[in-house]
């Protein structure tokens, strides 16, 4: 059984940083591309940050571009996020989630379980 488990979120002040991590396990996923999804009460969810299967192609939504940096080590099966800068409107739980194939534009077949990230004034 493949699971996705995500880490690292929490209670951070606006301007601060926090590095989202998420390990997968059942199943290697060099093959394959991620992403991470972040979703607010009352949004709709949005693809925050993608990579391709060899970490050499990335995508970012506009609003955390020059913030947040997505990467991942194959060897650990872990996929990071590392979120600087951070804003109230940051404030979501965020998914991480695997491609179907080498690239990151889905679908997504597997989903991790989400971390909370909440961002104060």
């Amino acid at each position: 059984q493949v699971q996705l488990v995500e880490s690292g979120g929490g209670l951070v002040q606006a301007g601060g940083s926090l590095r989202l991590s998420c390990v997968a396990s059942g199943r290697t996923f060099s093959n394959y591309g991620m992403a991470w999804f972040r979703q607010a009460p009352g949004k709709e969810r949005e693809r925050v940050a993608a990579i391709d299967w060899n970490g050499v192609t990335t995508s970012y939504t506009d609003s955390v571009k020059g913030r947040f940096t997505i990467s991942r080590d194959n060897a650990k099966n872990t996929l990071y996020l590392q979120m600087n800068s951070l804003k109230l409107e940051d404030t979501a739980v965020y998914y991480c989630a695997i491609s179907r194939n080498l690239w990151y534009g889905g679908p997504y077949d597997y989903w991790g379980q989400g971390t909370q990230v909440t961002v104060s004034s």
